[in-house]
């Protein structure tokens, strides 16, 4: 499931490339036939992420709203003229590439291709389009409707104005595992099971202590890291939680996407710091990969 860098990702790729136009909206696919009606010919106003779901601002109080989910993704492309990614979401590419339309004549408008595959929503604007396909929520609303979806979830730690005081109090009340609240969107919104195992590694807690077991100021710095990680996977397109020192082999190994994590997806393997093998487990439904000898 994409984490909650490439929503924002999404949210500032649609603010460069289409915020200010007025878009075609249709639904190729038809399940979101009167929603595109709705929006058809509407000026995308802003585009802003909050965890990972999307919101995408349209003139006269319109709300195009999605989570991407286990399987769903935005690609894009457009004419000569339109610089961005081509495809953010899942499945996870590593290094967003650049897209141009080859089907349109340099400095003309953009000639989107056939639909490919179920697109539930295509965008078309001054100089390119985007597709969603496969989201696991794709709803138009107002933006009281909106902003009430919003604050059901957690404090973003990709927002500099966002207050960790929620997260810190919804962990501290709880008897659920760590582990298990870092992925409840209502505690925290964005954070997923890659951002979760390398967090809680890099600050030496056991997955499955009790929240109500940790003090504020663990807590803190426990968002602290989340920010960190999650403002570096923005900045690179990708999450990587290690420093070069950390990762084995030779310069193109170590650039290898599975040498990015210290824990995740590791298990047997021998942990980076301290050579235990990684253990792996299951919590309520999801993964979960520790070091048994960092994280007691």
């Amino acid at each position: 499931m994409p984490e909650g860098h490439s929503v924002h990702r999404l949210a500032r790729q649609f603010a460069d490339c289409f915020v200010g136009q007025a878009l075609s909206v249709s639904s190729p696919q038809g399940r979101f036939a009167d929603g595109a009606a709705a929006l058809d010919g509407a000026v995308l106003e802003a585009a802003r992420a909050h965890g990972k779901q999307l919101f995408l601002d349209f003139a006269g109080d319109r709300v195009l709203r999605s989570h991407l989910g286990l399987y769903g993704a935005w690609s894009f492309g457009g004419t000569d003229r339109f610089r961005g990614a081509s495809s953010i979401g899942a499945p996870r590419r590593i290094g967003e590439r650049e897209a141009l339309d080859d089907g349109a004549p340099p400095g003309g408008p953009p000639v989107p291709p056939p639909p490919v595959g179920a697109v539930r929503v295509r965008l078309v604007g001054d100089e390119g389009w985007a597709d969603l396909r496969g989201p696991a929520l794709c709803v138009l609303e107002t933006r009281a409707e909106a902003e009430a979806a919003r604050a059901r979830l957690g404090p973003d730690p990709l927002d500099l104005h966002a207050d960790p005081a929620p997260f810190v109090a919804a962990v501290r009340r709880s008897r659920r595992p760590v582990g298990a609240l870092l992925m409840d969107q209502a505690v925290v919104a964005g954070v997923g099971n890659i951002f979760r195992a390398e967090s809680l590694f890099r600050r030496g807690l056991n997955p499955m202590t009790p929240g109500r077991a940790l003090g504020e100021p663990v807590l803190l710095a426990l968002w602290a890291e989340n920010a960190a990680l999650m403002r570096t996977g923005v900045r690179l397109g990708r999450i990587v939680t290690t420093d070069p020192a950390d990762r084995p082999g030779t310069p193109e190994e170590r650039a290898s996407p599975e040498h990015a994590h210290l824990v995740y997806k590791r298990q047997g393997s021998p942990c980076r710091r301290c050579g235990t093998p990684v253990a792996a487990g299951e919590l309520e439904g999801r993964a979960l990969y520790w070091c048994p000898s960092c994280q007691r």
